[in-house]
């Protein structure tokens, strides 16, 4: 079932008590997203519901803001686990969710790998009424006896799709069976895949839908564009638009690991600047904090970055997005655009695509996805299938820029 698009327009006409809509207006939250207009008034209602948006229209507030409603604070029971597909996800959903509860006396606990497992039962062991953590700890922590679900109230699938994508299917369907069977289920996806919804018809009773897909796969703040160009010629492409650009922070997708560590290793030896990283799922997990903190800081300038982790990077001042490496599915796309253009800047955001002569089918797969024909991003003077050309010169040019 769908829902109407007769929504509120308020956070005052969505049916939330005056002790959350006071926290709302201390933090700056002036009025609901369309995801939070929809999604909130059916969660409230503690039906099954699930919210299609893309990533950064305001989904932790969807779900956390009826949930918060629903927690019965003298009860020191788990009520509400909030799955997400990375720690770097889990620790935004916790980090958002724990400011918007701040009225509230919920207690937490943030159960997540490569943090230390004492911390976390012992957060379990002091009531926490809200978990927020990734499949495999929180499974971990079920194994173990220090997490229990039997009163479960409201289960919550974030990033549900990215979850299947890495594999997390068997371990989400044996912590769904632990749940109890009269709880409330939410689940929320950029995309409906086909293992999505079949994971939504198999654990949820008769959801109600909130589809925003067509209206946010194509934002009007963000400007996409393809370049056609050989392999061998896309840095010197890379180069030249960056030095176009001057973006005010940049992230590059790669398809794989070793050719983000390839790229990242081309930048550092030339340009010697530590405004200049890399993260993949490889890296070492306090290595991807401090690359995470620093590009919310704004001291990195240019991240490159696999499609693992790109979900996990929620940061306003990112400007642009290049795809180095035409993303593998048509979905990634739309996780991987969805970084720029966000919801607290004040200028539009830039995507362009890197296509080779062989991809043109998968660039056509992309646009009858955003519904939308994607312009050529035009370089005046550049050979983009010329098969040799010194580079030092334009790596030097764009280090220059970022001194």
């Amino acid at each position: 079932m769908d829902v109407a698009s007769s929504s509120p327009l308020s956070f005052q006409d969505l049916g939330l008590n005056k002790k959350t809509l006071t926290r709302l207006a201390e933090i700056g939250y002036e009025s609901p997203s369309p995801i939070q207009r929809e999604f909130i008034p059916i969660a409230l209602t503690g039906k099954d519901c699930i919210g299609q948006a893309r990533t950064g229209t305001g989904k932790t507030a969807a779900f956390m803001l009826p949930s918060l409603e629903l927690v019965d604070t003298r009860d020191r029971v788990v009520q509400v686990l909030v799955l997400a597909p990375t720690r770097e996800l889990s620790e935004q959903v916790y980090a958002e969710s724990r400011k918007l509860a701040a009225n509230h006396s919920t207690r937490f606990a943030l159960c997540v790998g490569g943090r230390p497992m004492g911390r976390q039962v012992d957060d379990l062991q002091a009531g926490a009424q809200i978990v927020v953590g990734t499949p495999g700890r929180v499974q971990d922590l079920m194994k173990r006896g220090c997490l229990q679900l039997k009163d479960l109230e409201i289960v919550v699938l974030d990033e549900a799709d990215r979850m299947l994508d890495i594999g997390f299917r068997p371990d989400i369907e044996r912590i769904l069976r632990s749940c109890p069977k009269d709880r409330q289920t939410l689940l929320l996806s950029a995309t409906m895949a086909p293992e999505v919804v079949k994971l939504a018809t198999r654990y949820m009773e008769s959801p109600q839908s909130v589809d925003l897909s067509e209206d946010s796969v194509v934002v009007e703040t963000i400007e996409q564009f393809y370049a056609t160009v050989d392999e061998d010629r896309k840095l010197p492409l890379l180069l030249r638009i960056l030095a176009l650009e001057k973006p005010k922070q940049v992230i590059v997708f790669t398809r794989t690991k070793r050719g983000a560590d390839k790229l990242f290793e081309i930048f550092s030896r030339r340009l010697k600047s530590d405004r200049v990283a890399c993260i993949h799922g490889d890296l070492p997990q306090r290595k991807r904090d401090r690359v995470i903190r620093t590009l919310r800081s704004g001291q990195l300038r240019l991240l490159i970055a696999t499609d693992v982790v790109g979900r996990g990077i929620d940061v306003s001042g990112i400007s642009h997005i290049i795809n180095y490496d035409i993303p593998e599915y048509c979905d990634d796309y739309v996780h991987r655009v969805g970084r720029t253009g966000r919801l607290s800047s004040d200028e539009n955001g830039r995507a362009v695509t890197f296509v080779t002569l062989a991809q043109g089918g998968e660039l056509t797969n992309i646009e009858k996805r955003i519904n939308d024909v994607l312009p050529q991003y035009e370089v005046k003077g550049f050979q983009a299938f010329r098969q040799k050309e010194r580079t030092r010169r334009t790596v030097r040019r764009f280090g220059q820029q970022d001194k």
